[in-house]
């Protein structure tokens, strides 16, 4: 029985020693280079008594990132990603919290590790610990220590307080996540994908580990090609990239920009996608592009280690219609409760809930928060059994698959309405000329602003929307703007948006 993720790399190594496994646009590391490097760190934090606890990694978005990754989880530590791009006061809340001991830096990053003022501990460079010797004995002696349910890594979302919550996962809802992930997905030592987000979000999983387990290639795509749709797709058939598993800004950018009319991807065969919903007319504009193609829905959140459903499109959608985000993974059961914690009728919204293995152990160093939304399930009243509460709404259509509505905190009350502003979003996104569009409430003024981006004026706009939404979800106000912010991990950033409504 497997019972670490190191396992996947050790087999791997054996068939595939040569090929490569993570690359940049300058090098790339061969699995043979990528186990050497893990082992040498995990042999220097063993033998400096770095041991079951958080390890930082604070270096630039490159292979060898991802070789300490592995080198952490050798010393049977759990890894800590974060980079340059995070504010320094975010930086700042992590150390806090993890009081970590130990920092891997490169030469980019190490002046920059010295001004923290939130630590005190070890800085250790990347090609300083790789220069050292693996003990097999030593990390055997490990391994043979460490069990299924130890932690492999702490990654940091965005609380609602403004505190980030770092969600701690184990080897075991990994290797469950990844076991289904590649089944899903299909994927092969043939393979070739592109990684899109930061290495410190857990989005990155979905390449990392399939190159891992099944001896593909993952190509980290620059950051910055992410704002030149034609070079983007340049850099897909360049490398010859076959499975993207992306959040739906990317996708939608290269499609909203008329990128196909240029240049299409011509290796692409599986395109995954997920974290928001994907306006139907964005949609077609890739399966057009791409007919032969597979389209992936997938949801899922960090607290159940990224992934817990999926859907492969078998079907066309008519405007105004929401691709599912489908069925649970495989070990993964999908609760719907209404608001008296029983199961809605059938057609009906509920809280996405979720139990199975897949769930993390909740946030570090943080009982409370943790304990708000890993709760007992409801239905079970016999034993010691928790569920995860997403703050989804989600309900089942006629062919039992699963709809993701809205979050439970975009679901507003005004002119004595409940209102979903995703509905209004999903509207505006219809329209001819709308690239992207975002609404945001003002609880205070009980005002709903939306900001878009396209080609089509605001007074025209109104115009469209009057068409197809009632008058009491009409926007009180309508900016236009050049780009839609996004987080770092691709999503339309609302945080960004409420302080531009504030400001004003």
């Amino acid at each position: 029985m497997q019972r670490n993720i190191l396992e996947y790399l050790e087999d791997t190594v054996q068939r595939f020693p040569d090929k490569t496994a993570f690359a940049n646009e300058s090098m790339g590391m061969t699995f043979q280079e990528v186990s050497q490097a893990s082992r040498k760190i995990g042999t220097c934090l063993i033998k400096k008594g770095y041991q079951r606890e958080p390890v930082v990694i604070y270096m630039k978005k490159h292979p060898h990132m991802i070789a300490a990754f592995w080198g952490v989880v050798y010393s049977s530590s759990f890894y800590v990603p974060i980079d340059e791009d995070m504010p320094a006061f975010r930086i700042s809340l992590i150390f806090q919290n993890l009081k970590p001991r130990a920092v891997i830096c490169d030469e980019a990053t190490r002046e920059q590790v010295k001004d923290f003022k939130d630590f005190d501990g070890e800085v250790l460079l990347y090609d300083e610990i790789v220069s050292n010797k693996a003990d097999d004995g030593l990390l055997l002696d490990v391994r043979e220590r460490s069990i299924d349910t130890d932690p492999i890594y702490i990654v940091f979302t965005s609380g609602s307080t403004g505190i980030p919550k770092g969600v701690v996962a184990c080897h075991r809802s990994v290797i469950d996540y990844v076991e289904n992930l590649t089944e899903v997905l299909g994927i092969t030592k043939d393979s070739v994908l592109a990684n899109q987000t930061p290495l410190y979000f857990d989005a990155c999983l979905k390449e990392l580990f399939s190159s891992l387990k099944c001896g593909a290639t993952t190509y980290l795509t620059p950051k910055s090609l992410f704002m030149f749709p034609v070079k983007l797709v340049e850099f897909l058939n360049e490398y010859k990239i076959n499975t993207v598993c992306w959040v739906v800004s990317a996708l939608t950018m290269i499609s909203s920009m008329k990128t196909f009319d240029k240049i299409r991807p011509k290796y692409l065969h599986t395109i995954a996608f997920g974290s928001e919903v994907f306006p139907i007319k964005q949609f077609h504009l890739w399966r057009e592009a791409l007919p032969e193609a597979r389209f992936i829905n997938l949801y899922g959140p960090t607290e159940a280690t990224g992934m817990s459903c999926y859907y492969e499109v078998n079907r066309e959608f008519k405007e105004g219609e929401a691709i599912p985000i489908g069925r649970p993974f495989k070990n993964t059961e999908i609760l719907l409760l209404d608001e008296n914690n029983k199961i809605p009728p059938k057609g009906e919204p509920g809280e996405i809930c979720i139990r199975g293995t897949a769930l993390t152990f909740g946030y570090y160093k943080d009982e409370e928060r943790t304990n708000e939304v890993f709760v007992q399930n409801p239905l079970n009243h016999c034993y010691h059994e928790l569920i995860y509460r997403t703050g989804d709404i989600g309900r089942l259509n006629e062919y039992g698959e699963l709809l993701f509505l809205s979050r439970k905190d975009y679901q507003i009350k005004h002119m004595g309405h409940r209102i979903e502003l995703g509905e209004i979003e999903a509207h505006v996104n219809l329209v001819e000329g709308i690239h992207s569009a975002c609404c945001i409430y003002d609880k205070e003024k009980e005002k709903i602003t939306l900001f878009y981006t396209g080609d089509m004026e605001s007074k025209d706009l109104v115009v469209n929307l009057k068409k197809t939404l009632p008058r009491y979800m009409l926007p009180n106000y309508i900016h236009t703007l050049k780009t839609m912010p996004l987080t770092a991990n691709g999503k339309i950033d609302r945080v960004t948006l409420r302080q531009m409504l504030n400001k004003q």
